[in-house]
């Protein structure tokens, strides 16, 4: 690759050297030798391409509605990189797939084997603010009525952010079709409590229950804020922010 020098650059193909713009600068290569979108169509030996190719855009679908769904858990807070970090996981997911061909291969279909159950349940989603070292508590999920109870909470053992008064809990069961990508989540009333709650355990529960809509994930949440003159100010740090799902 070489830069062209001249008053006013060239854009195209002549004498078989493209001649373009790379980060604002013009430079010069040889015409061919890379892909483009007639071969990546038509020739077989780009017949992998286009299975990653269309693999992945479906695992970029569904991560896009996942994300939709579970955003009630980190409204207010910019996860910038979000999207391309859950990759990692319905990619992972699609490997599960056993049923169908590659290149067709699912998330969906991943999500149903053992492997995925557990891939979905010890991935860490919000790896700034590690959900079980903030709560360092048992979670009890009945699957019998989406109830999520915390038997040892003590407040005293909850890891607070700098600065923070308050710490909100939040639950629901996100009824999610991996295959149509139809979806409800059913909330519980978050709890608030602030430094000085002297209760014992927490029990939360749905105030809606899923309808089969497809896999039923318990989702639960921590989020911080701070108290000024008696207003609660949510602390929109990623630090602060926090989710965990089951199964």
């Amino acid at each position: 690759m070489a830069k062209q020098k001249g008053i006013t650059p060239f854009v195209g193909t002549l004498g078989g050297i493209n001649f373009y713009y790379l980060k604002g600068k013009p430079v010069a290569r040889k015409a061919g030798g890379g892909f483009n979108s007639k071969a990546i169509k038509s020739k077989g030996s780009m017949q992998r391409v286009r299975e990653n190719a269309s693999e992945f855009a479906h695992c970029s679908q569904v991560n896009k509605v996942f994300r939709q769904a579970l955003r009630p858990f980190y409204q207010g807070v910019k996860f910038s990189s979000f999207h391309s970090y859950l990759m990692r996981l319905f990619l992972g997911l699609k490997d599960l797939d056993g049923v169908h061909a590659r290149g067709q291969r699912r998330v969906g279909s991943g999500v149903d084997t053992a492997e995925g159950t557990l891939l979905l349940q010890q991935f860490d989603y919000t790896p700034a603010c590690d959900i079980t070292t903030v709560l360092p508590f048992k979670f009890v999920y009945d699957a019998s009525n989406y109830t999520l109870t915390i038997l040892d909470f003590n407040i005293s053992k909850v890891a607070f952010l700098p600065g923070a008064t308050h710490v909100e809990l939040l639950y629901g069961v996100l009824d999610f079709n991996f295959e149509t990508l139809d979806y409800d989540l059913h909330l519980a009333s978050s709890l608030v409590l602030d430094r000085n709650y002297s209760g014992g355990g927490l029990y939360l529960e749905p105030s809606t229950l899923p309808t089969g809509i497809g896999t039923c994930l318990a989702v639960t949440g921590v989020r911080f804020y701070q108290e000024v003159d008696g207003e609660l100010y949510m602390l929109k740090d990623q630090t602060g922010v926090g989710l965990v799902v089951g199964c």
